[in-house]
């Protein structure tokens, strides 16, 4: 069987029977194109660079995928941090550089080698990353959103990025490139920083997750449907292709697993606009509710990179479930 790439796209009261978790049973559906930006959780080691021909021997100790929190003791929350304080030191020809991973913080020598009059370190560093995805559903009640129905990962390390906060906001999409097969097309976009909806405050394996600060899209509220009411057949996604357009495109549910934890919706695309537009799903796509008999049931997730006419979503009430914890 040929194998296929997948791509990214409060108090118990006894005796009264409630429910664990307190999302809403009807929700505002997504489908608007965000902009994304998060701000990571210490600055993130990427990769390595030579100094001389050589990679920086006093290094030995830190890996991609770690986080750098303290430099000489101080804390460090940006590269620009991070770049005041080894010039501070630059003197002593090393900094002492605590960093974190998986959760365990450890301390290295780090050395600063001259060259061509110019101190380096030898490490890639970033603290942000922005980009675009679409928003899932906002619950009305909570003011919780979710969006992505996947984890944002950091492409150099494919390592989830730990955020220490996050902002979604306006976005403008200007043009769409066509996938094929082996090739995943994406949405490209115009940024506007300043019109934030809302707060990120968490990124998880099954999306990410905050606080919506802005007023709510005029739309009217679907009611959210089990994992068991989701049926083979017909039904529609809701996303942006141009502008900021929210339209309802055809898909074909072809396949349901309610035992797997991210991909329980395998589906095709019927709709001829849609595959004139796109080719298939595309990258920015991930987060676009799943509509069935006008009820929210999933998300967009991934594309089949081997054949993006067909993808995966993710069930609704997983990522309600999440965003509530």
């Amino acid at each position: 069987m040929k194998k296929l790439k997948i791509l990214l796209l409060g108090l118990l009261l006894l005796l009264l029977p409630i429910n664990a978790l307190a999302y809403s049973d009807y929700i505002i559906p997504g489908g608007e194109t965000l902009g994304i930006e998060i701000k990571s959780d210490g600055i993130m080691v990427i990769g390595f660079y030579p100094i001389k021909g050589k990679y920086n021997k006093g290094t030995p100790l830190i890996k991609t995928g770690d986080y750098i929190i303290e430099v000489e003791g101080i804390d460090v929350e940006s590269v620009d941090d991070l770049t005041k304080v080894i010039e501070d030191n630059i003197d002593k020809g090393y900094v002492n550089v605590t960093y974190r991973r998986k959760n365990k913080a450890s301390t290295s020598k780090l050395e600063l080698i001259k060259d061509d009059g110019i101190y380096k370190t030898g490490l890639y560093v970033k603290d942000s990353i922005t980009g675009i995805g679409t928003l899932s559903y906002i619950d009305p009640e909570t003011k919780v959103f979710g969006a992505l129905g996947h984890e944002i990962v950091e492409s150099s390390t494919n390592s989830i990025v730990e955020i220490k906060s996050g902002t979604i906001f306006r976005n403008y999409i200007t043009g769409i490139e066509k996938s094929s097969n082996g090739i995943p097309g994406s949405k490209n976009a115009k940024f506007y920083y300043d019109t934030t909806y809302g707060k990120i405050l968490k990124n998880t394996n099954v999306g990410i997750y905050g606080i919506y600060e802005d007023t709510f899209p005029d739309k009217e509220l679907l009611k959210v449907a089990e994992a068991d009411e989701v049926k083979i057949g017909s039904a529609k996604i809701q996303t942006v292709l141009d502008g900021e357009n929210v339209d309802e495109y055809k898909i074909n549910i072809t396949a349901i697993n309610e035992n797997a934890s991210i991909k329980n919706i395998s589906f095709s695309i019927d709709d001829e606009s849609l595959l004139e537009k796109t080719g298939g799903v595309v990258q920015g796509m991930s987060g676009s509710p799943i509509i069935q008999d006008n009820k929210i049931i999933g998300v967009v997730t991934h594309v089949v990179i081997d054949n993006p006419t067909t993808g995966y979503g993710i069930f609704i009430t997983t990522m309600l479930e999440e965003g509530e914890k």
